[in-house]
């Protein structure tokens, strides 16, 4: 019997034995407590976080973020998949995508599937009676296309909304899910990352084509001869569920003001085309 309970008996014994009238609104006994709200668990930032916090040489962590990861973390641990009590610190770190790429192949997923970045399936899977999930990102359809390069519906969207933004069109000379560009270095793999051509462009176009892509939520960069490449612009889908290693890995550099290539270098888009750090469910919202 819990306390409540038994204060609640012993207070009426003693009350009906006076011969005093015990209150309508004691008839029942003490009211039975409500059913346990379980903590939400932001999915946009615990995405944000596990692109941002791998590569950091230290554990700090992703603004807004630790409340939503240590969910995330504590059923990973308690499922004996993040092994070291020390990891549930909030950072979504190396061992955490570890941790969460061995929890979906347990679910049975295989390849960008399990790339250790959350999907809304196996994060609410994870969080049953533990957490639920608000602000899922869903990558939709992965066989959508754009201009007749395939990308997911999310990117698909995306590039329309900046191709509107401009006077330019966006034509992709390399969509998602690909290996057919070996100097990519595997981040065209998974889904949100597009190669963009700016053949005939100006530099103003090609600059104002990058900052409508930042705009919407890509980490997008002009790519030039001088860094290797022939012109054009790369742009990765900030947030994505579907992100390779190396195109999270870029990400983490845009969110620090670097290039993403191995140089980790300043990123050198002009101030004037430079956008706040953003993705795409937030530009939404406004």
């Amino acid at each position: 019997m819990d306390l409540p309970t038994r204060r609640w008996l012993l207070t009426r014994g003693a009350l009906t034995a006076a011969a005093i009238t015990i209150p309508a609104t004691w008839a029942a006994g003490p009211a039975a407590a409500g059913p346990a709200v379980l903590p939400a668990v932001d999915m946009e930032l615990v995405l944000l976080a596990a692109q941002v916090d791998p590569p950091k040489p230290d554990t700090g962590l992703t603004p807004g973020a630790k409340a939503h990861v240590l969910p995330v973390e504590q059923a990973l641990h308690a499922k004996g998949l993040l092994t070291s009590a020390s990891a549930v610190d909030g950072h979504y770190g190396s061992s955490t995508i570890s941790a969460y790429s061995a929890w979906q192949r347990q679910l049975g997923y295989t390849g960008i599937d399990a790339n250790g970045l959350p999907g809304v399936t196996s994060l609410t899977k994870l969080g049953e009676t533990r957490y639920t999930v608000v602000r899922p990102v869903r990558s939709g359809s992965r066989t959508a296309s754009y201009g007749g390069r395939r990308v997911n519906q999310r990117t698909a969207d995306m590039l329309a909304a900046a191709d509107a933004m401009i006077t330019s069109s966006i034509t992709l000379s390399q969509g998602s899910y690909t290996t057919e560009d070996p100097t990519s270095a595997g981040t065209h793999d998974g889904g949100g990352v597009v190669d963009i051509n700016v053949d005939g462009l100006t530099s103003a176009q090609r600059w104002k084509m990058v900052k409508a892509l930042r705009t919407v939520g890509f980490a997008a960069w002009l790519r030039t001869p001088a860094q290797g490449f022939p012109y054009h612009v790369h742009a990765v889908a900030v947030s994505d569920p579907d992100l390779s290693a190396p195109a999270q890995r870029q990400v983490h550099d845009y969110y620090f003001g670097k290039n993403g290539l191995a140089s980790h270098a300043a990123d050198d888009t002009p101030a004037e085309y430079r956008m706040p750090f953003t993705w795409w469910e937030k530009y939404l919202r406004g």
